[in-house]
Parts: C-alpha cells; sequence; structure tokens
C-alpha cells in the first residue's frame, strides 16, 4: 500500500464526511441553535419586560398608596371640623335651652311676686280697715267696706 493513495483516499472520504454533515447534520444543529438563542433573547426580553412592569406596578402602588393616605388625611380632617361643628352647636342649643330656662324662672319670680304684692295689699288693706274700725269703734258696713279695699289696693 502506498502511503499517498491512503491520503488521498482518507482525504477524499474526509471530504466526504465533511459533506454529508454540511448538508443534512450542520442545518438541523443550527436551527436548533438559532431556536434555542431566540428562546434566550425572548425570555431575557420578557424578563426586562416584566422587570419594567414590576417597576411600574411598584411606583403605581406607592402613588396609590400616597393618595389614600391624603384621602384618609382629608376625611379625618372632615371628620374633626363636623365634630367640632356639631360640638358648638350643641354648646349654642344648651346655651339656648340654658336662657330659655332663666327666662321661664325669672318669669315664674316674677308671677310669683305680682301674687305676693296682690296678698300683701289685699292683708294691709284688711290690717287697716281693721286699724281704722277699731279707731272709729264703728263697723263699715260691705259695700264701702270693699270700696276702700279696692281704693288702698290701687294706692298700694
Amino acid at each position: 500500500m502506498n502511503i499517498n493513495l491512503t491520503l488521498i483516499g482518507q482525504a477524499i472520504a474526509f471530504f466526504i464526511f465533511v459533506v454529508f454533515c454540511m448538508k443534512y447534520v450542520w442545518p438541523p444543529i443550527m436551527t436548533a441553535l438559532q431556536e434555542r438563542q431566540k428562546k434566550i433573547a425572548d425570555g431575557l426580553a420578557a424578563s426586562d419586560r416584566a422587570a419594567r412592569d414590576l417597576e411600574l406596578a411598584q411606583e403605581k402602588a406607592a402613588q396609590e398608596l400616597r393618595e389614600a393616605k391624603q384621602e384618609a388625611a382629608s376625611l379625618i380632617e372632615q371628620a374633626n371640623k363636623r365634630a367640632n361643628q356639631i360640638v358648638e352647636a350643641s354648646k349654642d342649643d344648651a346655651r339656648k335651652e340654658g336662657q330659655k330656662l332663666i327666662e321661664q324662672a325669672k318669669a315664674e319670680i316674677e308671677q310669683e311676686r305680682n301674687q305676693a304684692r296682690e296678698a300683701l295689699r289685699a292683708e294691709i288693706a284688711a290690717i287697716a280697715i281693721a286699724g281704722a274700725e277699731k279707731i272709729l269703734e264703728t263697723s263699715v258696713d260691705a259695700d264701702k267696706h270693699s270700696e276702700m279695699l279696692n281704693k288702698l289696693a290701687a294706692e298700694l
């Protein structure tokens, strides 16, 4: 055997093997590699989108939380104002009611005072007539008696 012929035969066999691999083996391997690269690129892009979406969602959640806190503070402030208004209205109502009770008490006192004056006038008139009878030692008739009482009551 000749070494040159062996080398040439091996070179031809290797060349046929390379052509066969390039035609039938290499394309499916390249397709699989390209699909894998595409999947990896899509996965990385999806990961980036998910990270951006997460960031946006966190910002939105923080913004909504701030708005909710502001709204809660506003509601609390309104409730405090309303409570103060109710307290002030209750105080005003209580003052008015107290003033009305004081006015009623004053009116009752004035009425009792007038009744007491009338009763005192009647007693004073009776005492005056009794004193006048004793002084005069005479009895005054009933018509004159009531007329004198009325005059005395009017003078007092």
